[in-house]
């Protein structure tokens, strides 16, 4: 498949990307931010945050036990299929930034053991981006951006208790598999920075170079 350029902003748990697309709102003006955040989905597409949420709140603490992990991955495919639109119908003439595109969940789902390989192609058969922005992130400063553990959920760790050994282990591995996906198309990888006002000044010398 073909489709319009455009350019992902891939990263770990707690890596920023909201917040740095947010900024880049200002500070790239001409540039359409594709994402399932409420903040960048148009009214006519209130499902998608709204999915998001039940995820969120009902799903994943019942995820092993009310639901599969199969399950899953079919509610999170709704949001893959949805940014796949938003770039395929996007107007050429705009940049596009996409918050992760499929890669991060797809590497989510092999991480809690979906073995879709069909789907898995599927997903890999999308348009391909010109680029991707890696906004790297340690597992330790991801841990304080999430209260010390206090707001995770069960998609950022390996376990049963959220631990912070099963946290850093979840994430070290969840970059290496992220890494892996887009290995054919061009990264750039944007060290850790200080807030996330640099972090979007990073992104956007990136983007314009």
């Amino acid at each position: 498949m073909t489709g319009p350029r455009f350019h992902v902003l891939l990263g770990p748990d707690g890596a920023g990307k909201s917040s740095v697309m947010a900024r880049l709102v200002s500070k790239l003006p001409e540039w359409r931010m594709v994402s399932t955040d409420s903040a960048f989905v148009a009214p006519e597409h209130a499902l998608i945050p709204r999915l998001r949420r039940d995820v969120h709140e009902h799903l994943l603490p019942g995820l092993g036990a009310a639901y599969s992990a199969d399950f899953l991955a079919s509610v999170l495919q709704t949001a893959v299929v949805h940014l796949r639109d938003q770039v395929r119908e996007a107007d050429p003439r705009v940049p596009v930034l996409v918050d992760s595109y499929y890669y991060k969940i797809l590497a989510k789902c092999r991480m809690a053991g979906v073995r879709d390989r069909a789907m898995y192609s599927w997903w890999r058969s999308f348009p391909q981006p010109s680029g991707v922005v890696f906004l790297d992130v340690s597992p330790g400063s991801a841990w304080r951006r999430r209260a010390d553990g206090a707001r995770l959920n069960p998609l950022e760790y390996d376990g049963e208790d959220g631990s912070w050994a099963e946290f850093e282990r979840y994430q070290r591995n969840l970059r290496k598999l992220m890494l892996e996906e887009v290995r054919e198309v061009p990264v750039t990888v944007l060290a850790e920075q200080p807030d996330a006002g640099r972090a979007a000044e990073a992104v956007r010398e990136v983007l314009t170079s």
